[in-house]
């Protein structure tokens, strides 16, 4: 490559443009998280947030992951987008360490969409960033570290980095269609009334059987379609959306472990327990202590934990 000897390089803003973030939309940064190849050999677990959208950025290894209904293999440099009541799974363990970033944000409203969705549900939900990977990932560990060492003007700046990622991310999106994706056959549509069917009660005592009786459908049948779909069977994807939902109290209530067992579904704390520690590696407790450190007390606001490994701009 020829060197540029130019003494002064001056670059001009050509174009004119129409600012992304107005009127009622106005984005809140919730929270940053760095996380650690072997931090990620205890999983979250399948799950998703109802208020706010998460942008994940893969900076090493590879894994299947089930986002929505389907499995999709993500790998380094690939840009995960999870808009609000996406379902995903994170699939990794001892053999598979997944390196990456993550942002948590609300209040968004873009034109035409519904409230917390940055793009279109047809979209897709994993993009290769290509050669935008460097400069996201410049954002996000700037985001990070100003806000893990509680730089001066921490929350400010890094809502202005915020406003940076959605354009840059928006820019990778862009042009992608998923729609384009060949038509959907009839039994996947099944298998998506199941997942809807699960995903609204899996907090309530159900089964095969009474998943079956609701739907009309055998339970055969039912558990036939269904893991041919999502590479689980109904009974396995109904224990990892409790333990994911599990998880989630844990990180973000002071419920008891007990009180948490029974909100998911669970009759006995032990049994609980058992299939947690199956799933993500460490018993409940040591997963709420392990994901979770004290925060520096703050005046008056109640708060005193945060998420390990992320920054949380209150």
């Amino acid at each position: 490559m020829a060197q540029d000897n130019r003494l002064n390089v001056q670059c001009f803003v050509k174009k004119e443009f129409q600012p992304l973030f107005v009127g009622e939309n106005n984005p809140k940064l919730l929270y940053v998280s760095d996380i650690r190849p072997d931090a990620s050999t205890h999983p979250r677990v399948m799950h998703a947030h109802e208020d706010f959208v998460e942008i994940i950025l893969i900076c090493s290894g590879s894994s299947e992951y089930l986002i929505h209904d389907k499995k999709y293999f993500i790998q380094t440099g690939d840009l995960l987008i999870y808009n609000a009541g996406v379902v995903h799974d994170e699939i990794s363990g001892p053999d598979i360490e997944i390196g990456s970033y993550c942002v948590a944000i609300g209040g968004l409203r873009m034109p035409g969409l519904q409230p917390n969705m940055l793009i279109p549900s047809d979209a897709g939900y994993v993009f290769p960033s290509g050669k935008s990977f460097g400069d996201l990932r410049i954002l996000f560990e700037m985001m990070f570290r100003n806000l893990a060492s509680e730089e001066p003007r921490a929350e400010a700046f890094c809502s202005s980095l915020m406003h940076a990622l959605l354009v840059k991310v928006l820019a990778v999106t862009e042009g992608k269609d998923a729609s384009k994706e060949k038509p959907v056959d009839e039994p996947h549509v099944l298998g998506r009334r199941i997942k809807e069917y699960i995903d609204k009660h899996y907090m309530e005592p159900i089964t095969l059987q009474s998943m079956g009786e609701a739907l009309h459908i055998s339970p055969y049948y039912l558990s036939h379609v269904f893991k041919q779909m999502s590479g689980y069977s109904p009974v396995q994807y109904l224990l990892r959306r409790r333990i994911g939902e599990a998880q989630t109290l844990l990180i973000t209530t002071d419920l008891s472990i007990t009180r948490i067992a029974e909100m998911v579904g669970y009759d006995t704390q032990s049994y609980f327990n058992l299939q947690f520690t199956k799933n993500v590696g460490m018993p409940p407790n040591k997963f709420r202590q392990n994901y979770i450190v004290l925060q520096k007390e703050k005046k008056g606001n109640g708060k005193g934990r945060r998420r390990k490994g992320t920054a949380n701009p209150d």
